[in-house]
């Protein structure tokens, strides 16, 4: 019997067809962020590993109906997924295969039920995203929308009980995150027409908007993007405080998620004014290096 079975009977998925659904998730995530599913499949307990599957999937279907189409079409399909939800959730019945292993998650774990309906919640923060004025409306986006997204897998490696300094923790750590990526992916989100840095900001260090769409590597440029990755390398710092908020078991998980923003923004950083072209990203050797030190601090725990 392979780890992936193992992982379905410790979790409890006996069913046929919700292995099936669950595999097929699985697969899904392998797809669209295939270091995630590694990750999570190499640092996890085996009983954990389908739950984070199908809250990673849940969320990707989520944000690919928030991102996918014209305005009016999102907007259309994200209400009615919503709707889908909510209903399995209230009635503990779905014959969609992408939200079966939800339920059953929810069933496992009942902590994720609020998470799941607050990203829900959330979802019209992103479908109206029109860009940031102020660092502020910034600050206002993470806790409207990055924060609940983060919550939805974080909830599932999160502690037992009062779980007050633990979100609080979450939320710092996905401030540096969202902050890294939208540095990181900025010239792929002007492209698309969002200018992801607030205009506040870029006016501090006397750039436009187009000195960033023409890719103008100037010093004032240079300037505003180790400012922001200043702020991302400050604010990582004190959120890598999340990591001993969880489960001894869950740690070698959240260090290495930890660890790749240091390993991207290490890599932005590098990148300079190449950054305007296209994202930069952690060099193989660093990121495997990372898996493995992470990955012998939890066999060595499991002995």
């Amino acid at each position: 019997m392979g780890r992936w079975e193992r992982a379905l009977d410790a979790a409890g998925v006996h069913d046929p067809g919700l292995r099936a659904d669950y595999g097929r998730q699985r697969r899904q995530v392998a797809a669209y962020k295939r270091e995630v599913a590694l990750a999570t499949g190499l640092l996890l307990p085996g009983a954990t590993v389908p739950h984070v599957i199908a809250a990673a999937a849940f969320m990707h279907h989520t944000d690919t109906l928030l991102d996918s189409g014209p305005p009016a079409n999102r907007k259309a399909a994200s209400a009615r997924w919503a709707h889908e939800v909510s209903e399995a959730l209230a009635t503990g019945r779905s014959d969609d295969p992408e939200i079966r292993p939800l339920l059953h998650t929810v069933g496992a774990h009942p902590v994720l039920r609020d998470r799941v309906a607050d990203y829900l919640a959330a979802a019209a923060t992103d479908l109206d995203f029109t860009g940031f004025a102020t660092e502020e409306d910034y600050q206002r986006y993470v806790d409207g929308y990055s924060l609940p997204a983060f919550l939805v897998v974080a909830t599932l490696l999160g502690p037992d009980g009062d779980r007050t300094a633990f979100q609080a923790a979450c939320r710092t750590f996905i401030d540096a995150s969202q902050r890294l990526d939208f540095v990181n992916d900025l010239a792929e989100d002007l492209t698309d027409g969002r200018l992801t840095l607030p205009v506040a900001t870029l006016e501090q260090h006397g750039v436009t908007r187009a000195d960033l769409e023409q890719a103008r590597a100037v010093p004032a440029v240079l300037d505003l993007l180790a400012d922001q990755l200043d702020r991302v390398d400050r604010t990582l710092a004190e959120g890598a405080a999340v990591v001993d908020l969880v489960p001894a078991a869950h740690r070698p998980m959240v260090r290495c998620l930890v660890g790749v923003d240091r390993l991207t923004s290490a890599a932005a950083r590098a990148a300079g004014g190449a950054l305007l072209r296209g994202p930069a990203s952690p060099s193989k050797p660093a990121a495997l290096r990372l898996l493995g030190r992470e990955y012998l601090r939890a066999r060595r725990r499991l002995g």
